[in-house]
């Protein structure tokens, strides 16, 4: 019973199925990395430098003789973790101020939204490049620059909802019965809300790559030798011409994960969405 339903749903959300699939390989090829790597992603092969692909080194070898394919998923692990990480400290304290504004209303929604009016006003990637710049680059401080671009986006996501759901008669029931406000925010509201916030998590997630990406892209990601998939394209771009691998490869990386990053995303929506189902 069960192998027959996962069967229908994946012929009902293919892009969603497509997309599962992307994520899963990418997660597990990071997180298999000391397993899956064939070469040492910091080893120097001084006489391979530049080497194109080849059966020894299956997407060639970078300026320092370094492995590209062992760099790549060694890069996963380091651009996956710092990504996820930062989505999740913005969906966390993003929920939990509009869930907050949504549900109290009045002067504290108007307090929230104006500061998160005032994150909005900033490009992801200038707020980004300027909490990096300043605080430096390390891997704790990306992740806290990418959760600033994503915090008032969520926290506009858990608002919308809230504020139709105070209206609904269980929470007024809930009032009735003398239930507190955290206590109905936390056991009524949250579970409302929570497929719109996850979709929103997918989909950002992408987003937080990308921002990863362009970061590290511009020297401000985690430091050398350390590879990431940014890292790797700025290092790359040095040699476009003469050896296109090392910036094409970590570039796929990116676009894929992306890819299946957004598939997933629009296939949960879909999902979750009760007048998609029903058509």
């Amino acid at each position: 019973m069960m192998v027959t339903w996962l069967a229908v749903q994946a012929r009902r959300y293919k892009a969603a199925s497509v997309g599962a699939v992307i994520v899963a390989v990418a997660v597990l090829a990071a997180v298999a990395a000391p397993w899956l790597a064939p070469h040492d992603p910091l080893e120097q092969d001084i006489l391979e430098r530049l080497a194109a692909p080849s059966g020894a080194y299956w997407l060639g070898n970078d300026g320092y003789g370094r492995d590209i394919l062992s760099r790549i998923l060694w890069g996963g692990r380091v651009s996956l973790f710092v990504s996820a990480s930062a989505v999740l400290v913005a969906v966390v304290i993003g929920g939990a101020l509009g869930l907050i504004a949504g549900y109290l209303g009045g002067a504290v929604d108007r307090a929230i939204m104006a500061a998160m009016d005032v994150l909005l006003s900033f490009p992801s990637l200038v707020m980004g490049l300027m909490v990096v710049a300043m605080l430096g680059p390390t891997a704790e401080n990306l992740i806290l620059a990418i959760a600033l671009t994503a915090i008032a986006p969520f926290a506009r996501i858990a608002r919308a909802p809230t504020l139709a759901i105070k209206t609904r008669e269980f929470i007024d029931a809930g009032r009735a019965l003398g239930f507190s406000t955290p206590r109905i925010i936390i056991r009524h509201v949250l579970p409302n809300i929570i497929d719109d916030v996850l979709v929103m998590a997918f989909l950002w997630l992408a987003t937080a790559i990308r921002t990863e990406a362009s970061l590290s892209f511009l020297g401000l990601g985690v430091r050398p030798p350390t590879p990431t998939w940014g890292g790797m394209i700025r290092e790359g771009f040095e040699n476009i011409l003469d050896a296109p691998w090392l910036a094409v490869f970590p570039s796929l990386a990116v676009l894929v994960a992306m890819i299946g990053l957004n598939l997933l995303g629009d296939g949960l929506r879909d999902a979750t969405d009760p007048r998609l189902r029903t058509e």
